[in-house]
Order: C-alpha cells, then sequence, then structure tokens
C-alpha cells in the first residue's frame, strides 16, 4: 500500500511539474536559441535568451503548438519600433523567427543603397570598427558596423557588407493596420520583411526578447571533451540584456 501511495504521489509530483512549466512558458517567459546570425553583432550562433510573453499579451501562438483557444489578441500592449521580437514566420505559423521591429501600423518604409527611411526621413548611423565573426564553415567573414538611430532615439548596431547589395533597395510600403515591419541587424545576411516574411500580423508575436541566459561558440572545443567546455562558453555574454 505504501509503494502504491509513493508511486501515485511521484506522478502527481511530475504532473504538478509539467502543468507549472507549460503555465510558465505560456504566460511568462519562453527560452529561444539563435539558430542563425541574422541578428549579428547583437545576438550570436549560439545564445540562448529568454522572451517575455506578457509584453504584447496574448495570442493562440501564446501557447504550446499554437493551439486555437481564441483569435487575435487579449490583453494586448503594442510593440515599439526598435523591440527585438521572437514572432511565428507567416507563411507557415510554425517556425520561430527573430528580428527587430522597424515599421509599426502606418509606417512608410523604404531602403536606398542600404540606408533605411522611415516616414521619408533617412535614419542617421555612425560607422565603428569592422566587425569579424566566422561563419558556419569557420572562415572569418568581416563587415561594416553601424550604429544606427531609430525615430524614437533608440541607438542599435546594425551590419553590412556593403550598400549595394541584393537587398539594400526595397520600393518604399505603407505598414498595414495590424501588422510590423521586421529587419534583421546583419542586413545583408537576414531573411526578412523586405525578403520572404513579408508584414508580420501581430497575432503572430509570440514575445519580447529581454535577455541571455546562456551562450556558447559552437566554433570552440567539442561536447565530447569535457576540458574544453570552459572556453567553449561566452562568459561575458551571459545574462546581458537584449536591446
Amino acid at each position: 500500500m505504501e509503494e502504491r501511495e509513493s508511486f501515485a504521489d511521484t506522478i502527481k509530483t511530475v504532473v504538478l511539474a509539467i502543468v507549472i512549466a507549460v503555465l510558465i512558458r505560456s504566460f511568462l517567459f519562453e527560452p529561444f536559441k539563435i539558430p542563425s546570425g541574422s541578428m549579428y553583432p547583437n545576438l550570436y550562433v549560439g545564445d540562448f535568451l529568454f522572451v517575455s510573453k506578457y509584453t504584447y499579451g496574448y495570442s493562440k501562438h501564446s501557447f504550446p503548438f499554437s493551439i486555437p483557444l481564441f483569435s487575435g489578441r487579449i490583453w494586448a500592449d503594442e510593440p515599439k519600433v526598435g523591440d527585438v521580437v521572437v514572432f511565428k514566420y507567416p507563411q507557415d505559423n510554425r517556425t520561430d523567427f527573430i528580428k527587430r521591429i522597424v515599421g509599426v501600423p502606418g509606417d512608410k518604409i523604404k531602403l536606398e543603397n542600404g540606408r533605411l527611411f522611415i516616414n521619408g526621413k533617412e535614419l542617421p548611423r555612425e560607422e565603428k570598427e569592422n566587425f569579424v565573426v566566422r561563419n558556419n564553415m569557420g572562415y572569418a567573414e568581416r563587415y561594416h558596423q553601424y550604429v544606427e538611430t531609430l525615430p524614437n532615439g533608440l541607438e542599435h548596431t546594425i551590419l553590412e557588407i556593403s550598400d549595394n547589395e541584393n537587398d539594400d533597395n526595397f520600393a518604399e510600403v505603407t505598414v498595414p493596420e495590424n501588422n510590423y515591419f521586421m529587419m534583421g541587424d546583419n542586413r545583408d545576411r537576414s531573411d526578412d520583411s523586405r525578403i520572404h516574411v513579408g508584414f508580420v500580423p501581430y497575432e503572430n508575436l509570440v514575445g519580447k526578447a529581454r535577455f541571455l541566459f546562456f551562450s556558447y561558440d559552437p566554433h570552440e572545443g567539442a561536447w565530447y571533451k569535457p576540458w574544453t567546455w570552459g572556453k567553449k562558453i561566452r562568459w561575458r555574454r551571459l545574462f546581458n540584456k537584449i536591446s
């Protein structure tokens, strides 16, 4: 009898733990891993971050498997230009993407020779030292690095190979109601609203990227060599705030 009660208690504890984990993931914070270099120099491949689910309210995409409990958003709050957000790719409503909002409903967005225009005004940018990163093949890539200032005064760093790449020109569009225009900070290495992503519906926003809780360099050391683990971890990036 005691063994049965002990087993039942264990099952209850496991179920309770799962319920709590699902509630935290659905309503508070969800972990997310950076899979590509589209947000360099601010987010690295191998970064792990927390996304706050409550910042913009809740939609069906707030829940595991995007369970369609309701349509639209509840307890909604408006995103701001410059927010780094995780959202569901509009073409399949399943894949998680992470980009920066550069256009909110009603904004006019245009690119000319790599320069971003919002509502007819060219955003100022100031060049910094070059940024060097290793690509998937392990080879070094060198980028021009700029501090770009958004209309609300938010400064963030972007990368450009040059101002004459394939997607450095984009005819002016107006962001529709309940949609957002997203761009990666690594401007010439990002599939975003200029290309296949298109406008992102408000409903597709999962949450706002808040801070890193772990980061490792996939090109350093090896998981099967424990003595190299300390070298793989990017200690200086741990718990960095995302802006």
